[in-house]
């Protein structure tokens, strides 16, 4: 059977013309690739996130058997809103050797080599399978992807490794932190501003909560990172969102923010929560003595591990031998590498193009970066 065959820039300008952003979905992406790899006779499989809006798609070159190498990239993009781009987002534009558009850097340049690979895969007739993994809502906290992990884990032949392709100028990123965030929300109790003795601040008793972040963001700041590999060198404490209060003389009931924690593989991942909300209990009585309905509610909404490096990992030999590296590296951003190492399969992170171009108008890819790609794909064929 043959099919369309695609150079890595007409299979990418395919790709980037798809507005896969975050919130709207990536089926019509996923359909047009799957009427691809039907043409080359490719099995593949769908497991949904959100039916009929987000999938994932996973497909099988080669023998369906344990082991082989999963190439694993995410189809969903950021928002273009608001951005002043110099060309439209989503078309495919070549100036001075860089290919712009929104996705071409994260992470469709990848998923672009890895699908106009699939010929040279199928007439390499190969003994160990490699799988296709097109993921949705990474760009959201790495959630769609989980079905198809879960999937992989329970009914599934065992992958060998995973070569997660987020854009690491083709080194090889065998860690990297873990991303966990929380919403946290106070409730006080109204009363007017010049009675304060009568009601109970929720932003001010949010700004204690917040200056507590603060300490403990000091604290791991001093910890430090005891493998000096990363960028910046320790676990770090964010807080990204806050709201709160009605008017300058009411005493306000809400506060809510959200924040984060971007920990080392090496850090507690119950030290900042366990810190913080023994804190937090420290604040309810007082509260609870001027209202009883008063208190303040801590949850975690989203975690995704680190990615721990290992010596022993096949995935990390592998694509350091396709490479011809003899060195790791690790990174501060997050990809579902982590998801991958918590069920058993050895994952690194190997990608074409650069992070900084990421999430930025007029992001692009360097042509010079897919033609290294290629070559790691070449190779692994071999």
């Amino acid at each position: 059977m043959t099919g369309q065959i695609y150079s890595t820039e007409e299979m990418l300008a395919r790709l980037v013309s798809f507005d896969t952003t975050s919130r709207d979905g990536n089926i019509p992406l996923i359909a047009w690739v799957e009427d691809y790899l039907d043409g080359w006779g490719v099995p593949h499989l769908r497991v949904d996130y959100e039916a009929g809006l987000k999938t994932n798609l996973y497909a099988t070159i080669g023998p369906d058997i344990a082991g082989g190498v999963v190439l694993s990239g995410h189809t969903d993009v950021v928002p273009v809103d608001g951005q002043d781009w110099t060309s439209h987002p989503f078309t495919l534009e070549e100036r001075g050797g860089k290919l712009y558009g929104r996705g071409t850097c994260d992470m469709k340049g990848f998923i672009a080599v890895a699908l106009a690979m699939v010929p040279k895969f199928l007439k390499a007739n190969l003994r160990t399978p490699v799988h296709l993994a097109l993921s949705c809502d990474e760009e959201v906290g790495c959630k769609g992807v989980r079905p198809l992990v879960a999937r992989m884990r329970d009914h599934l032949p065992k992958p060998r490794a995973v070569i997660v392709g987020e854009p690491t100028l083709m080194q090889v990123v065998n860690a990297h932190k873990s991303a966990v965030t929380f919403s946290t929300e106070v409730t006080g109790h109204e009363a007017h501003s010049s009675l304060t003795h009568q009601g109970v601040n929720a932003i001010m008793v949010g700004a204690e909560l917040i200056g507590e972040l603060s300490r403990l963001k000091q604290e791991l700041i001093a910890e430090g990172d005891p493998t000096e590999r990363f960028d910046p060198p320790y676990s770090t404490v964010h807080v990204g969102v806050i709201s709160g209060g009605t008017a300058k003389n009411i005493i306000p009931r809400k506060c809510e923010f959200t924040w984060e924690t971007r920990l080392l593989p090496t850090t507690d991942p119950d030290f900042v929560p366990r810190r913080f909300e023994a804190f937090a209990k420290t604040l309810e009585p007082a509260m609870k003595r001027v209202a009883p309905e008063t208190g303040i509610a801590i949850e975690c909404t989203n975690r995704v591990p680190a990615l721990a490096p290992d010596e022993t990992s096949p995935a990390e030999h592998l694509a350091l031998h396709l490479t011809d590296a003899n060195a790791t590296h690790a990174v501060s951003y997050c990809t579902e590498a982590g998801l991958f190492q918590q069920i058993g399969i050895p994952a690194v992170v190997c990608g074409p193009g650069s992070i900084e171009q990421a999430h930025k108008p007029d992001e692009f890819i360097a042509v010079s970066e897919l033609r290294k790609c290629e070559g790691f794909m070449e190779r692994l064929v071999q």
